[in-house]
Formats: C-alpha cells, sequence, structure tokens
C-alpha cells in the first residue's frame, strides 16, 4: 500500500480520530482537575486582624484557612505594644484559601533614632532636621552669644546631649538659644485661640520662649492636651505691648468651647 493511500485508509482515519479525542479528554480532564485543585471561582474574605495579637492573629488565620505571616513592625505611641496594626491585603478583601495574608504588628519599643548635628546652625534648620528625624521639639530657653538666633546646647531635661546619641523617635528635646541683645524689646504677640505648637512657633519668630502651660479640668487625655487652645497668657498683650528678647510667656490651655466664643486669628502689636 502506497504512503498516499494509507494516509487515507479507515485504519489511520480511525486512529487519527482516536488521538485526537484521547487529547480533548485528557485536556478537559486537566482543566476540571486544577478547577477543583484551586477552587476555581471560589474565594473568602479576609478577615480584620487589626488589634489582635500575634497569638491571635494565628489562631484566626487558621480557622479562616489562610495563611497569616508577620513581615514588620512600626512604633504607634497609641496602640498597644504587639498588636496587629496593618495587613496586606486589607480586611474584606477576597482572597482563596491558603493564601498568606502579611501583618505589621506594633513595635515593643519606640525606633531609636541617632540625634542630629543641631547646634550652629539656625533654630529654623534645627527644627526641620529634628523633626524629619522623629523628634519633637520642647522648652526653647535664650543664653548670651555673640551669635543671634544660633543653637547653642541640645538638651532632654538637664542633661545636655551631642550629636549621635540615640534617643526613642517622639522624644522631646530642648534647645537654647543664643541672644546677642537682651535687652531689646519686640511686641507682645496675643496667643489666644492658638495651640501650644502655635504659639512655640510665634514666640520663637521673636526671639521669646514658651513658659509655664497651666491646663484646666476640661483637658484630660494625651489627645485633649494636643488640641486644647490658649485663653488667656501672661504677661498679657492688653497690658504690656513690649516683652523683652529671651523673656518667656505662661500660657492658660482649655478644650473648654465656652471660653471660646469670639476666638479670633491672632492679633500681633506692632
Amino acid at each position: 500500500m502506497s504512503f498516499k493511500k494509507f494516509l487515507t485508509s479507515r485504519i489511520f482515519l480511525k486512529n487519527i480520530g482516536a488521538a485526537i479525542l484521547l487529547i480533548i479528554v485528557l485536556i478537559f480532564g486537566t482543566m476540571q482537575a486544577l478547577k477543583t485543585y484551586t477552587r476555581h471561582g471560589v474565594s473568602y474574605p479576609v478577615p480584620d486582624f487589626s488589634g489582635m495579637t500575634e497569638r491571635e492573629a494565628f489562631e484566626m488565620a487558621k480557622r479562616m484557612n489562610v495563611i497569616a505571616e508577620i513581615v514588620d513592625s512600626i512604633y504607634l505611641s497609641d496602640a498597644p505594644p504587639g498588636v496587629v496594626v496593618d495587613q496586606i491585603p486589607g480586611a474584606g478583601f477576597r482572597i482563596k484559601e491558603s493564601r498568606v495574608v502579611s501583618l505589621i504588628v506594633n513595635s515593643m519599643m519606640p525606633e531609636q533614632v541617632a540625634l542630629p548635628q543641631l547646634t550652629n546652625i539656625s533654630i529654623r534648620q534645627a527644627m526641620v532636621l529634628a523633626e524629619n528625624s522623629g523628634l519633637k521639639i520642647g522648652q526653647t530657653t535664650y543664653e548670651p552669644s555673640e551669635y543671634n538666633n544660633l543653637v547653642l546646647k541640645v538638651r532632654t531635661g538637664l542633661k545636655e546631649i551631642n550629636p549621635g546619641e540615640l534617643l526613642y523617635k517622639g522624644t522631646s528635646i530642648d534647645l537654647v538659644i543664643g541672644l546677642t541683645h537682651g535687652n531689646t524689646e519686640v511686641p507682645l504677640p496675643d496667643l489666644t485661640g492658638l495651640t501650644r505648637e502655635e504659639a512655640q512657633s510665634y514666640l520663637m519668630n521673636y526671639m521669646l520662649s514658651l513658659g509655664v502651660i497651666l491646663y484646666d479640668y476640661s483637658v484630660v487625655t494625651q489627645e485633649d492636651s494636643l488640641n486644647a487652645r490658649i485663653w488667656r497668657q501672661s504677661p498679657s498683650p492688653s497690658i504690656n505691648r513690649n516683652i523683652y528678647t529671651g523673656s518667656s510667656v505662661d500660657i492658660w490651655v482649655s478644650v473648654d468651647s465656652s471660653k471660646f466664643q469670639s476666638v479670633e486669628e491672632p492679633v500681633f502689636n506692632f
């Protein structure tokens, strides 16, 4: 039988048909097996792990047929140490079972940072460097110096600290600023209605410092202390139009809205 006749013979055509049918059956069977193995189209919402400890998160993940992994930690002062503060994918996102959910937990201790070089530069530069490092500016005081408005020392409490020393993020540092003329008068700003941080910024513009901070009965929580506004100050701009550079201003703060019935933008007496 010639090759051409063989290709058109019934036996060859039967074998070709059987082979094609076998391939179709194998492809269909494989697809069905993959669908069964991967649970095609079946997904589950990711549980909300926020606020859970590592143990609680792992137990929840096991019950929900997902895998929880701790991938990173950050420090948040307003969250308990060791609890989950973020997750990827987020709660409610639909995934298939046995998929990984990455968890970020709150560190037991704040991250430490090296104190940058803050001395011998202007107070504005020092504030930017400190804030970029995660440090807070506390009190500012002034000392006689041949260089005006330059940072002379950095302190935490009564201790002087040097560049490179490790501090916890969020630590409040105090700055000692140089002042060439202690007998120069500047306008006394009206701080009414400002927060403590806003008042401190205004005072530094006039080479003045924040003195005693007096909180009234309405300030209870840490959030209250951040949101509290000034309703009284000493010396008062209604009595003293000017004040000597380097002087401090005491403030009374509150979150009681009745004390701010007609709060306006601060007025500076020139």
